[in-house]
């Protein structure tokens, strides 16, 4: 099979094919004949297909590669579903990797109950991210989240309705069962997202009008949406690769407010549930920093006041609940927020981590501002959570935070620099021999 083919079967809905295109493909990269420029940027935050992502778990690792990046971590809305696999083929490739979950969890019953935390669409529910999950735990994280799934589809199921309520007599005909749930990996431990229910309404949009002037007309004529130039560019470009993810964009900012129901607190676990449950796999919780939004670096935020004027209080907060870590992204945040949220973590003995969530094709693997003077120490803070994690893969108390560690009398940034340092020596394709330089 040529690299062409090898890089179209990696993204193969049959998993055997994806990992044995991973396996070949590395067998190319060690054979010397397939050959990439490697950054020192690293991304701990890539979407898959087992939340919303145009990536499998093996593509996703190969882009990475692709990209130059040191390191891949999986991260999906309510699911370790993609872990497995990302661990495998990221070995048969040769990056370094981590695995991990995110999900909405409640504050309601703590101080900051009030408050609007990271999450625009909620008061008082707070995303969270749960790096570094050892191998030997990740099906502990699979039961732990079944719950959380099946709640969340009931939801999603009404939220179709509801969204199909406000466009039925614009000739949609959307139905939860049918439209989305194939979308998603929900029958492999995936999650399905207000993404999933949006990609289903795009594709309905081009499947009754096609791609181009019809479809554009039909948005702004009939549903009344206006199209900022670059995006209405885009959609009337037939041959756009992105397509269906542009008009999906265009449909969050419109119809997700008025479809969206609100999470049940069954749905969002108590944080402190959640963190409990992370330290005791060994696991890294990590609260994700937002911070006040004045003009969005992405492009997906509007100007909106989160954590900032009370982000001393958070973080005590999150340091009482036991939180380990914070993590935040570069390309998101301006310099002075950056510098005020290291300096309050550093007094608190937090970790940081970064990443940024990658889930739609026409976002790029690389950040760059990872090589900024004041993000670069997140580069070897990657680097110290991949070696936790295949450490504490081996042995429990290897695990950065176990209260038996062998470090555990050194400070947090003694213990960061000799795993950071690990981590870097570790061979990609045989990642748990690190425990023998350990």
């Amino acid at each position: 099979m040529d690299l062409k083919q090898l890089e179209k079967s990696i993204n193969d809905r049959d998993l055997t094919t994806r990992l044995t295109s991973s396996s070949e493909i590395g067998s190319l990269i060690q054979g010397g004949s397939l050959k990439r420029t490697a950054l020192e940027e690293v991304n701990n935050h890539v979407h898959t297909t087992y939340s919303f992502s145009p990536y499998e778990p093996s593509a996703a690792a190969y882009a990475a590669w692709k990209a130059g990046l040191g390191i891949v971590g999986s991260i999906d809305h309510d699911s370790i579903g993609a872990a497995q696999e990302m661990l495998e083929a990221a070995q048969n490739i040769g990056i370094a990797s981590t695995v991990g979950f995110e999900l909405r969890t409640s504050f309601l019953d703590t101080p900051l109950a009030d408050r609007k935390l990271n999450n625009p669409d909620s008061i008082g529910i707070a995303y969270m991210c749960v790096h570094g999950v050892p191998k030997q735990h990740i099906a502990t994280v699979e039961e732990f989240l079944k719950p959380v799934q099946a709640i969340r589809n009931q939801r999603n199921k009404a939220q179709v309705e509801a969204l199909q309520a406000l466009v039925g007599t614009f000739g949609f005909d959307l139905d939860f069962e049918r439209d989305v749930l194939p979308l998603s990996r929900a029958d492999k431990g995936g999650s399905v997202t207000e993404r999933h229910i949006l990609y289903a309404m795009a594709n309905q949009s081009i499947a009754m009008f096609g791609k181009g002037e019809n479809l554009v007309h039909f948005l702004k004529k009939d549903l009344g949406l206006t199209l900022a130039g670059k995006v209405q560019d885009w959609l009337l470009d037939k041959d756009n690769p992105h397509y269906a993810y542009d008009l999906l964009g265009v449909y969050k900012s419109t119809f997700l407010p008025r479809f969206f129901i609100q999470p049940s607190k069954e749905e969002c676990l108590d944080v402190r549930e959640v963190v409990s449950f992370a330290n005791s796999i060994g696991a890294i919780a990590a609260y994700a920093y937002l911070g006040d939004v004045a003009e969005s670096v992405t492009g997906d935020k509007k100007a909106e006041k989160f954590e900032d004027e009370f982000l001393e209080e958070l973080l005590d907060l999150l340091v009482d609940i036991g939180f380990p870590a914070v993590t935040y992204m570069p390309p998101r945040n301006t310099k002075e927020q950056m510098l005020r949220l290291q300096k309050l973590a550093r007094e608190r003995n937090l970790m940081e981590i970064s990443g940024v969530d990658i889930n739609s094709s026409r976002q790029s693997m690389n950040c760059p501002e990872l090589l900024e003077p004041t993000a670069r120490h997140l580069v070897d803070a990657a680097w110290a959570l991949v070696a936790h994690e295949k450490l504490a893969s081996c042995d429990d108390t290897l695990g950065l935070f176990h209260p038996q560690n062998p470090m555990s009398g050194s400070s947090l940034d003694e213990k960061l620099k000799h795993y950071a340092a690990l981590g870097r020596k570790m061979n990609t394709h045989d990642p748990y021999s690190l425990v023998q330089q350990f």
